[in-house]
């Protein structure tokens, strides 16, 4: 009998421990899923983000338990700032360029999503002007400044080792300044940024030529980027942000038209100078990464001078983080993929294309 009882108070507490172990592991897969912090502090300069726009307009942000706090900055140095500081937690339009001479200079950022992979940012000559390829910029004027990897790695992909002596490379204080300098014949050929195409498209002396895009298709335009430590302590946060930037992205695609709208009403302009972007094919948004095009960008940047010199001791791959965003990626299909089945299966293939 003694031995009996002894068997079935062992039973139970077998049963009491299982069940204690059962509720510390549901409790620790919630704790696993929490937000580390709720409010995130954001610049994305002034001429917006249309998914952020997106997922604030359709309440995603809010699903996630997240708060935005935009917070201003002019120029992308005024982001870069504000980001080593400490003053903002995310950076998503200073282009790819600042944070790589960044993170080149010691300060401790991560890669971890995207916004453009490619700006609507015309080449523009006076009109008439003959286009042949990135060849026609050799031993010609051309208003860029040569951070802009795009043009010097197309330039060193023809053969020429130096290229920042192939061209003459000549900088303006503004994209107005540049365009009147090709008005003015004092340079043959201009970049001009991607709110400049409803003023050229409208402009009779001066014509398009080509896109930044087209002499290196997914160049990388704005990477999403915060301090290390900040992705490393919120991996949760992280998640959330791109799980939402993705669904945005979704909708960004399947309504650019309303899209315009939303943008026009989020940066104060009309929908005519929104739309003369927004509808151009040049124009690319995409919350990946963008792995692959980020460590091309910063061997061109190494190879050209702009990075600082103990930017050779830093491994650029250890200031990307891609694994947050695969998972969010597979998160969001789990949910919505039948929503959209075709444009889930063309985010994998992208993934796969441009990170591994």
């Amino acid at each position: 009998m003694k031995k009996r009882i002894t068997l079935l108070l062992l039973v139970l507490v077998a049963a009491l421990v299982l069940t204690a172990c059962g509720e510390n592991t549901q409790a620790e897969e919630t704790t696993e899923n929490e937000l580390e912090t709720s409010v995130v502090r954001w610049n994305y300069g002034t001429s917006g983000n249309v998914l952020v726009t997106i997922a604030q307009e359709m309440g995603y942000f809010e699903e996630e338990g997240i708060t935005l706090e935009i917070v201003h900055g002019t120029e992308n140095a005024d982001a870069m700032q504000l980001l080593s500081s400490g003053k903002v937690d995310v950076v998503s339009n200073a282009g790819t360029s600042n944070p790589l001479q960044q993170i080149a200079s010691g300060v401790d950022l991560t890669i971890f999503g995207g916004h453009m992979v490619q700006g609507c940012m015309p080449v523009v000559a006076r009109a008439g002007t003959a286009w042949n390829g990135i060849e026609d910029l050799i031993g010609k004027r051309f208003a860029c400044n040569p951070a802009y990897f795009a043009f010097t790695g197309a330039v060193m992909d023809l053969g020429y080792e130096d290229p920042l002596s192939a061209v003459e490379w000549v900088t303006y204080d503004s994209y107005n300044d540049a365009l009147a300098a090709v008005i003015k014949g004092e340079v043959d050929y201009a970049l001009m940024g991607t709110g400049q195409n409803y003023s050229v498209n409208s402009m009779e002396e001066v014509e398009i030529v080509t896109y930044q895009g087209d002499v290196m298709p997914n160049y990388s335009c704005c990477r999403l980027v915060a301090q290390t430590d900040f992705v490393k302590n919120n991996p949760n946060t992280i998640k959330a942000i791109l799980r939402v930037l993705i669904r945005a992205q979704q909708y960004y695609e399947a309504n650019k038209e309303e899209c315009v709208k939303l943008q026009a009403e989020s940066i104060g302009t009309t929908e005519e100078y929104v739309a003369a972007y927004m509808l151009n094919d040049h124009y690319v948004v995409h919350a990946d990464p963008l792995r692959n095009s980020v460590i091309r960008a910063w061997g061109i940047l190494d190879k050209t001078g702009f990075l600082s010199d103990q930017a050779k001791e830093i491994n650029i791959e250890n200031h990307i983080n891609t694994e947050l965003y695969e998972s969010a990626l597979s998160e969001v299909i789990e949910k919505y993929g039948e929503q959209d089945k075709e444009f889930y299966d063309r985010m994998l293939k992208f993934y796969e294309e441009n990170n591994l």
